[in-house]
């Protein structure tokens, strides 16, 4: 277990910033702040910044194949073509409820999660919505659907509901998830587990939301390694860079009367490991 030699990547200060992801395509790391209704780039070889500002509470954006993103918003699942022009995949706006995390399968899908802005228990869900939006709920009654993603050989998905304070993980059957079954578990007082990656061998990277850290474990929910922060909301992490060995993490300022500096900028931890290239949406 070691201290992280965190750095800034992106000085900022989101609100609530979230959903790292490293868009291999354009060498850039795309992330969100989910209450600033904002869709940030960052290109680390040039230090090139852009920020997108979406109508509605955006909680992830992702790569599409064909160039644009998918965005996960307040009301549902939006698009973004290359030219910046938005359209509707799947609109389904529940009161006091906004879109949160979310994640590209192997398959090309979109996993979106949903959670109520007062978390009350059992208000949000997650569902696989297909490139021409059909949608299938995979788990209806989450509070905070949260953290994403799946090992190497796309066999296992694990998955985060915060309050639950575990990882589960579930076998993949047919491009859907199995039963849920705890993989790791934070205990009481070090903080709940937010978003996560998956390394290359394997192992899973979870931010700790409230715990000011990144903790990995090993494929048999061993902990092994802690990356300490210096801020105490991390939100989520992902590989990126050359040869994906950087690990990003946003955080967050929302909560606190008197931020710590890096609150809100996302940090980057150099030569952290080495991560899975990711996904794009199909659609």
């Amino acid at each position: 277990m070691t201290r992280a030699a965190a750095e800034v990547a992106v000085h900022a200060r989101a609100e609530l910033g979230e959903g790292p992801t490293w868009d291999a395509a354009a060498g850039r790391l795309i992330w969100v702040d989910v209450l600033g209704a904002r869709v940030h780039t960052y290109d680390p070889a040039t230090g090139r910044r852009t920020v997108l500002a979406t109508e509605q509470h955006v909680g992830a954006a992702k790569p599409r194949a064909g160039g644009g993103l998918v965005v996960n918003l307040r009301d549902g699942v939006g698009l973004y073509a290359p030219d910046g022009a938005f359209s509707w995949l799947v609109r389904d706006p529940v009161p006091g409820r906004r879109g949160n995390d979310a994640a590209v399968a192997p398959d090309g899908t979109l996993w979106a999660g949903t959670m109520r802005y007062d978390e009350a228990p059992g208000g949000g869900h997650l569902a696989r919505v297909a490139p021409d939006g059909t949608t299938t709920t995979l788990f209806p009654s989450v509070t905070v659907s949260n953290g994403i993603g799946w090992s190497p050989d796309g066999t296992l998905v694990y998955y985060v509901d915060t309050p639950t304070r575990r990882v589960d993980v579930c076998r993949m059957e047919g491009g859907l998830p199995g039963a849920r079954r705890p993989f790791a578990v934070v205990e009481e007082g070090a903080g709940f587990p937010d978003g996560l990656t998956v390394d290359a061998a394997g192992c899973v990277w979870v931010a700790l939301w409230d715990g000011g850290q990144v903790r990995r474990y090993t494929p048999d929910g061993t902990l092994d390694h802690v990356l300490r922060l210096p801020v105490p909301r991390p939100t989520a992490c992902a590989f990126g860079g050359p040869g994906l060995r950087d690990l990003y993490v946003t955080t967050a300022r929302v909560g606190h009367r008197r931020p710590h500096p890096m609150a809100g900028s996302v940090l980057v931890v150099p030569d952290a490991g080495e991560g899975l290239a990711g996904e794009v949406f199909a659609g």
